[in-house]
């Protein structure tokens, strides 16, 4: 389920390709179902196992952490970490956080899926990705309400840093010489940054709200795309602040603020709970923290986030008064 390859499979048990077949043979006659089917290469999972893995992943972490050493050690691990985040966010985070891998974890390795959605939960939940970083408002409200009412907590976040989104168009455009007015804003062609791909997104909703809409014209998935696009056009976008420079666009695009109010825009890591007191899980998220610390200003709330962080995921203390 988690390599999608018997071979890869094989290897990470340390035993044969033909043993790895042998028990799925045999979990496909107990259950009654073919668990994974072939695809290209690889295997996918049916609808059954992906119902059961779930719980099935969950018990194996369980009795890993029950059986396994509970130590990592950053300067001698071979581990390797997948992390589902959009372009503008790898554009901010990874420089640091590569810095710090090598410095500390030098045989760690990182790989990066691009985040097609807002919500990543069912990345975290077949293992897909150890770590989601984003901007996720509604799964973070929906994750603490659940939690408030059933004391169940599905899935774990940490604020990394707060973002602003912004208005962004070519230098020299017909509307960069006057403050921007919901008016003008309306009236103008738009090029729209969506991860599913749909031609909606939450400036619309907030639009909608004012009863005003706006023309869209153009849905790409990425922010550099969309930064490309508007500098050789007269299409209005809306990126984060913070991605005009650090993509080195701002020679070329100038920003203005949203002419609406938009609700605090928050960059979150979320990931699975059974991950929580891994060691190695917890070296991945101080080392995102950290990296979120280098490239935005808010320092200080993020240090107290990274303090309440290890505090609470440190393992209980078995020693006895």
């Amino acid at each position: 389920m988690a390599e999608r390859n018997l071979t890869r499979a094989a290897n990470n048990l340390s035993i044969t390709q033909p043993a790895v077949s042998n028990a799925l043979r045999r979990l496909r006659e107990l259950l009654d179902d073919e668990l994974l089917v072939r695809k290209g290469h690889g295997v996918e999972p049916t609808p059954r196992a992906l119902a059961i893995w779930p719980v099935v992943r969950q018990s194996l972490a369980r009795l890993q952490e029950t059986l396994a050493p509970n130590s990592f050690e950053p300067g001698t691990a071979r581990s390797t970490f997948v992390l589902a985040m959009a372009d503008a966010t790898s554009a901010t985070l990874l420089p640091p956080l590569v810095g710090i891998t090598e410095r500390e974890a030098p045989g760690v390795s990182l790989r990066i899926l691009p985040l097609t959605t807002r919500d990543p939960r069912s990345l975290l939940d077949d293992a897909s990705a150890d770590l989601a970083v984003g901007y996720f408002p509604a799964v973070i409200s929906d994750i603490t309400a659940q939690a408030q009412s059933d004391n169940v907590m599905t899935h774990e976040s940490l604020r990394l840093y707060d973002g602003e989104y912004v208005c962004v168009m070519r230098r020299g455009h017909p509307l960069a010489d006057a403050p921007l007015t919901l008016d003008a804003y309306c009236a103008a062609r738009h090029l729209l940054v969506s991860f599913s791909g749909k031609p909606f997104g939450f400036i619309d909703e907030a639009l909608s709200g004012l009863q005003r809409e706006r023309r869209i014209v153009l849905t790409v998935n990425q922010f550099f795309t969309a930064g490309r696009v508007v500098v050789n056009s007269d299409l209005l976008t809306v990126l984060p602040r913070h991605f005009v420079g650090v993509a080195s666009l701002a020679d070329d695009l100038i920003w203005r603020p949203l002419p609406m109010r938009l609700p605090a825009v928050h960059v979150d890591a979320m990931w699975h709970p059974h991950r929580t007191h891994d060691p190695a899980h917890r070296w991945l998220r101080d080392a995102i923290a950290r990296a979120a610390i280098q490239t935005t200003p808010q320092q200080a709330m993020l240090l107290q986030n990274q303090a309440h962080l290890m505090k609470k995921d440190a393992p209980p203390s078995t020693d006895r008064k």
